[in-house]
């Protein structure tokens, strides 16, 4: 098993282009692949329930199967742990499941599983030195699609492969100055979930970072649904944030709120304001 701690960075429509223009990104080598998944769960949702993802991976010729487990951080911020072994395919490797996290659940969960969404996107890989860490740069474009709906994945992921995650805020920070992007707390697998199910649930707020986690997941099913209703939980969230908070913590979210009233309000001004209000409020929040 592995523990896979990453900032997860979603990307308005100018982002990838964007991105890929950043000083930062100049002179690295990029690899490009073509990703196929397809997740699986029982048809109540079991997995979903204990907020674990199983999918089959199809690159370059081999079908990797991969098994996360809950993620706990917030504001973009997730530690998870993480297996993943070559198998023959095309189906699961249920052997290779039986002494992992997902037989917690029993045999009779195992023996239930089935393809339940798939996403599928091109992934380009940069590796990067930053602060004195290193990091993978992943940015993903493509889609997720479930029971013949669909919803566009433009997201960029940094993993810490060494060094410690007070550098991927460094990152992010640095790269929001002039892309377009802002902090996304929900998974792949999740999205996949919720665009199967047709609707959303939102976390509840309480602590500060809570509050934070709640905004930023109503902003991820704004962009998933397009429903204004969405925006609205982000905006009210980040007022609660701010009443909690006198200092420059709630002025910062007070006006996130307020920028969140303008069509237009993913800019490389929000984002960076937004990563900059997570990397204050270190958070353990149970992430989809």
């Amino acid at each position: 098993m592995s523990h896979e701690i990453e900032l997860k960075l979603a990307l308005g429509p100018e982002g990838p282009t964007a991105l890929r223009c950043h000083p930062l990104l100049a002179g690295l080598a990029c690899v490009v692949q073509r990703l196929g998944n397809t997740y699986f769960d029982t048809p109540q949702g079991d997995l979903e329930a204990a907020r674990m993802a199983l999918r089959l991976r199809r690159v370059d010729g081999r079908v990797l199967q991969t098994v996360k487990t809950r993620g706990e951080g917030g504001g973009g911020l997730s530690r998870r742990g993480e297996w993943e072994w070559e198998v023959p395919g095309p189906g699961l490797d249920l052997e290779g499941l039986a002494n992992l996290p997902p037989a917690t659940l029993g045999q009779e969960v195992l023996e239930r599983l089935t393809p339940r969404f798939t996403t599928d996107f091109h992934r380009e890989t940069r590796m990067l030195d930053h602060a004195g860490a290193r990091i993978e740069l992943a940015l993903d474009e493509g889609e997720i699609e479930a029971d013949g709906r669909r919803v566009a994945i433009r997201e960029l992921e940094l993993e810490l492969k060494a060094g410690e995650p007070e550098a991927l805020w460094s990152l992010a920070e640095a790269l929001a100055g002039s892309v377009p992007l802002r902090a996304a707390d929900t998974s792949k697998a999740a999205r996949g979930g919720a665009l199967l199910g047709g609707a959303w649930q939102l976390p509840e707020g309480g602590t500060p970072s809570a509050w934070l986690h709640r905004a930023i997941v109503a902003l991820d099913a704004l962009a998933d649904t397009g429903e204004e209703a969405c925006r609205q939980e982000a905006r009210n969230a980040l007022q609660r944030l701010a009443e909690a908070n006198g200092d420059d913590t709630g002025e910062t979210a007070r006006g996130l709120a307020e920028a969140l009233s303008n069509p237009g309000w993913l800019t490389p001004a929000f984002g960076l304001a937004m990563v900059r209000l997570a990397r204050r409020l270190p958070a353990d929040n149970a992430l989809a």
